[in-house]
């Protein structure tokens, strides 16, 4: 480590210090490896209630690695890891992560209130804005433009759908790398006139709405939060079946589910729901029902508020909401 980051660390190791003697039985809650092991390290010794560590996405795939044995030490001062999910959670208990109470699973919450349920006015004003033909009906989907989240798959899969549901669209939000790449498969599969690349946002609730269902062709997920915006849009969704995306998307309740890397499963969810009518629109209201129910800001936060008041027996009410333990 170079000397002046030495320095920096040194210096913000004793300020840290200090505040936390100055506050007896405080919670140090860390989110993911690195600053983790820092935290745990700068308060060896100090009377901290509890420390807390919260891993999102699904982790490494691999034990190895400098940051990765010294996160795995600083479990032994950790007294509950927090996955974002139950796939999560399962994974880490398979891989070893032992923390000294308990590793639990805390779902991600959003704030429901900048949400509101898709409705025509909106789809049609949608429509408009993106200047595609009247009567279209927009497929839509939320991400950074990378490999993970395999946009080119979408985009075979939707070359499908149109041939079956002409006035199908395609609304992309986000931007990354690969987005030269999709605008060019796009063209070259004749699908320009139907895609549109929105880039980054700061309206995607606004977006949400005009959307009749939502697509999500990751090949690997934690636990998404673009899912849970479209459950709190009152959107069908079509996602793969990996991560935690079962947890938020219930197979024929909510959506549909299909698995990673299938073209045509995907194509042909992505028409039933265009095609699904009221089936379809009460899969929208159960996700919304869902959403209101689970996923909100707020109830993620009182589930973390269990464990900084948790004695060192964690209470049987919090278990049952923050998932088992291992």
């Amino acid at each position: 480590m170079p000397a002046a980051s030495v320095a920096a660390w040194t210096c913000a190791r004793c300020g840290a210090r200090a505040l936390i003697r100055q506050s007896p039985g405080a919670v140090i809650h860390t989110h993911n490896a690195m600053a983790h092991y820092y935290a745990v390290l700068a308060t060896l010794g100090l009377p901290v209630k509890c420390r807390i560590n919260t891993r999102h996405g699904m982790g490494g795939r691999t034990r190895s690695g400098r940051q990765e044995w010294l996160y795995r030490q600083s479990l032994r001062f950790t007294d509950y890891a927090v996955a974002v999910c139950e796939a999560a959670r399962q994974r880490f208990a398979a891989d070893g992560m032992r923390p000294r109470r308990a590793l639990l699973a805390v779902p991600n919450g959003i704030r429901l209130e900048r949400f509101r349920p898709a409705d025509d006015v909106a789809r049609q004003a949608l429509v408009a804005e993106l200047g595609l033909p009247p009567g279209s009906r927009i497929i839509g989907t939320v991400g950074r433009l990378q490999p993970v989240k395999d946009h080119a798959l979408l985009l075979r899969a939707f070359a499908k759908v149109r041939m079956q549901v002409p006035e199908a669209a395609l609304a992309i939000v986000g931007d990354g790398p690969l987005r030269a790449a999709l605008e060019a498969q796009a063209e070259q599969a004749g699908l320009s006139d139907a895609v549109r690349f929105l880039g980054d946002r700061h309206d995607v609730p606004r977006l949400l709405t005009g959307m009749e269902v939502f697509a999500l062709s990751s090949a690997s997920e934690g636990y998404s939060v673009a899912l849970l915006e479209a459950c709190a849009s009152s959107l069908p969704i079509v996602a793969t079946d990996v991560g935690g995306n079962r947890e938020i998307v219930r197979h024929g309740i909510n959506g549909r589910l299909v698995p990673s890397g299938d073209t045509a499963a995907i194509a042909t969810a992505l028409i039933a729901l265009l095609r699904g009518g009221e089936q379809a629109a009460a899969m929208g209201r159960a996700g919304y029902a869902w959403a209101q129910a689970e996923a909100s800001f707020r109830t993620m936060a009182e589930r973390y508020h269990g464990l900084y008041d948790a004695s060192p027996e964690l209470p049987s009410a919090t278990m049952a909401l923050q998932g088992r333990t291992s």
